[in-house]
């Protein structure tokens, strides 16, 4: 069967799974993947408290998506800035200039996680890690969407099958002592604030994927896609948690909790995999962020010159951007950048993306399609 856009009929898996394993590969990064994220946001709250604003991020990220995915069909944005126009009207600079602030402070975090990884488990310096990341999301984003996408799919594989062998050696080798700090009886103080703090920064990851709106034939391929993209993101986050429990509340204070866990695994070859599969999800979420700033200007180019943004572009670009950012991360360590920039960038998407898609968006969407302007 043929699409309206005259290609094969996109698979179920493009249609249904693709988004939520981008979005994931857009939000697990460098805080998520090592655990550094879940210690800010949600270790505080406590055990229980800490689950339960996993799952209001959750819900609220399902939400979001549901409803960015249906107005990016309805209005046929592909691009962010596309999709931006079409709800916020003249106000999408706003949201250009939040969202290269955001580029520059993930690119950064992602940066400095890399070099960590290299330096706790290989004894390299940093900056070599900081490099082999750099080069490697240059390299897929230089051949756009299917080749990002591949990365995705393969990729996503990789993380759930660490995570869950992950979590079988984690009950076998401390079980009890998970089992014990549930068991405690703590405040569970915050735990909404830290769910939608979490949540709000990095929904953004739902515009971030938006070229992958072009697999869905319907509004309900976009529904289910959305539905789906929430707990596909965060059923890694909830493994890792739960096996951070074995060591709360001291595993707060460690920079790397993901480190500090398989030392207590005493497993050097699942420790090196485990790395491995941390340095991958850092490839999938810059090579996400990066992507999403080509075919921004990829649209930009082709209203412009009438001509398709060729791969050596796309390299240039790449570069230009990994370069400036992630030389961030040689000034700044990993803890202060999610402490101190995250939580400004969570109320600023709030504001600027959140808040109108639940009301303006839901509007766009009752009256009906009407396509977004072309803008440059």
């Amino acid at each position: 069967m043929i699409s309206a856009e005259g290609s094969a009929r996109p698979s179920w898996f493009q249609r249904f799974l693709l988004p939520g394993f981008a979005f994931k590969a857009v939000i697990i990064g460098g805080g998520y993947a090592t655990g550094r994220e879940l210690a800010e946001f949600f270790l505080p709250s406590g055990p229980w408290g800490g689950l339960a604003a996993m799952l209001l991020a959750t819900l609220i990220w399902s939400l979001v998506a549901t409803l960015t995915f249906l107005l990016a069909r309805a209005t046929g944005a592909r691009d962010y800035r596309s999709f931006f126009s079409a709800l916020l009207g003249r106000g999408w600079v706003v949201f250009e200039v939040a969202y290269i602030l955001f580029i520059i402070l993930i690119l950064a975090v992602f940066g400095a996680a890399a070099g960590a990884i290299a330096q706790a488990a290989f004894g390299l310096p940093p900056i070599i890690g900081t490099l082999a990341l750099m080069a490697g999301i240059a390299g897929f984003a230089t051949f756009g969407n299917a080749s990002v996408e591949t990365l995705f799919k393969w990729v996503s594989f990789l993380l759930y099958g660490v995570y869950a062998v992950f979590l079988v050696l984690a009950l076998t080798n401390f079980g009890d002592r998970i089992a014990a700090g549930f068991a405690q009886s703590l405040p569970t103080n915050g735990w909404a604030t830290g769910g939608i703090t979490y949540a709000s920064y990095n929904i953004i990851g739902a515009v971030v994927i938006l070229p992958v709106v072009r697999h869905f034939t319907s509004d309900r391929d976009a529904v289910i896609a959305g539905l789906i993209a929430g707990p596909l993101a965060m059923i890694p986050a909830i493994i890792f948690f739960a096996c951070m429990i074995a060591f709360y509340p001291a595993i707060a204070a460690e920079t790397l909790p993901s480190d500090y866990l398989l030392g207590q695994l005493g497993n050097p070859l699942f420790h090196f995999i485990f790395q491995l599969m941390i340095f991958c999800a850092l490839l999938e979420s810059g090579t996400g962020a990066v992507h999403a700033i080509n075919e921004r200007i990829a649209k930009a180019w082709h209203i412009r010159r009438g001509a398709v943004l060729g791969n050596p572009a796309r390299l240039a670009i790449a570069l230009a951007l990994l370069v400036l950012c992630m030389m961030l991360a040689e000034r700044f360590g990993l803890v202060a950048l999610i402490a101190n920039g995250y939580r400004a960038l969570a109320y600023i998407f709030l504001g600027i993306y959140v808040l109108p898609l639940l009301t303006l968006g839901v509007a766009r969407l009752w009256r009906g399609r009407q396509p977004s302007p072309e803008i440059i």
